[in-house]
């Protein structure tokens, strides 16, 4: 064999060099570290992402009840979205004027709210000291508040574009999953062996059931805290604030366990600046229905939705808000339901087998 110009060749570098070992260790570190920053990039996109894919399998069985009826899917969507449409249309039409014109109350009557507060000889002490209450009436008084909590008024435009912007998309990413929900999960089953795909698919389709049970069950706790906020509001004395009051606590009580400890606060502040009595009554009324709700009402209707314990229900929620905030919050019970189901359905069952 003839000798190579350029000298043999050496003997290959072993596998389990310390070089070659480094090399490969600190390469793939590096490639993580490369992939974790550009996954913090569009998790602001991921969040949309699943929202949408969340509000879909919440609106499927509706759709689903619609097509055992007859009506082909593409019709049901479409009635489904149209419904959906009208309600928000109805809410715009009959309730946002309400709800601004006393929101406007409000607004006006802060500042007197404020003098009230100065009638408290501790309140006058912590005043001439830091000048809070005064701050706070002139921040109201003037209506700039809003622009300021956004860093101006170039910022507050931005910040409500962005959020017609991201409402945009998770409508249309929501219509897309509801519209091609069996396809995606069809082929999200595929990838599962055939020895066991009927079974991942049985698995599979319950744990969407349950988070469209999960999405039922959390509109009709919202709507309970809601309508009896609303009641409560016309019979202490706060009719004037009443609806607009009882649809920030419905829409604060979606977020498991803290939403409505949220609108107690809020009402409660409004009840005292108004009357001190007034204040006492939504403290108590609060505080009873807070225990009613969380220890009774969401246990029971997310038990019955999920098959879920109630103590797994609140440890949930409270990991979920602590980790990704509302959106955690709101994810967390049917993600814990998912993973309850697979540890009973492959774990469990496998210890039993043993």
């Amino acid at each position: 064999m003839p000798e190579h110009p350029l000298g043999a060749p050496g003997v290959p570098l072993a596998a389990h060099s310390p070089f070659y070992v480094g090399f490969l260790g600190a390469s793939g570190a590096l490639l993580a570290i490369f992939l974790a920053t550009q996954l913090q990039t569009v998790t602001s996109s991921l969040l949309l992402i699943v929202v949408s894919a969340f509000l879909a399998v919440g609106l499927s069985p509706a759709v689903t009840f619609l097509t055992r009826r007859g009506l082909g899917r593409g019709w049901a969507v479409l009635a489904v979205t149209l419904a959906v449409l009208g309600a928000l249309a109805l809410f715009l039409v009959t309730l946002v004027p309400v709800i601004s014109d006393q929101v406007q109350r409000l607004t006006q009557n802060a500042p007197g709210w404020f003098d009230a507060l100065l009638d408290n000889p501790r309140v006058q002490e912590l005043n001439a000291e830091y000048e809070v209450v005064d701050k706070l009436r002139d921040y109201v008084a003037n209506g700039d508040f809003a622009s300021a909590a956004f860093g101006g008024v170039l910022g507050f435009g931005i910040a409500v574009l962005s959020a017609l912007v991201n409402t945009f998309f998770i409508i249309v990413l929501t219509l897309y999953f509801l519209a091609s929900l069996p396809s995606i999960t069809e082929s999200v089953y595929r990838l599962a062996p055939a020895s066991r795909r009927q079974r991942v698919s049985l698995l599979g389709d319950r744990i969407l059931a349950n988070i469209g049970a999960y999405v039922s069950g959390a509109f009709v706790v919202a709507t309970v805290a809601g309508v009896t906020s609303l009641v409560f509001l016309f019979a202490v004395g706060l009719g004037e604030y009443a609806v607009a009051l009882a649809f920030t606590v419905a829409l604060l009580d979606i977020i498991p366990m803290i939403g409505a400890t949220l609108g107690a606060v809020l009402v409660s502040a409004i009840g005292f600046a108004t009357d001190v009595r007034i204040g006492i009554a939504c403290v108590v009324f609060y505080v009873i229905y807070q225990q009613v709700e969380n220890y009774l009402v969401y246990p029971r209707v997310m038990s019955r939705s999920v098959d879920m314990p109630g103590a797994l229900i609140v440890v949930a929620a409270l990991l979920g808000a602590g980790l990704l905030g509302v959106v955690g919050a709101l994810l967390a019970i049917p993600t814990a339901a998912a993973v309850l189901l697979l540890t009973r359905e492959v774990f469990v069952r496998r210890q039993d087998a043993r």
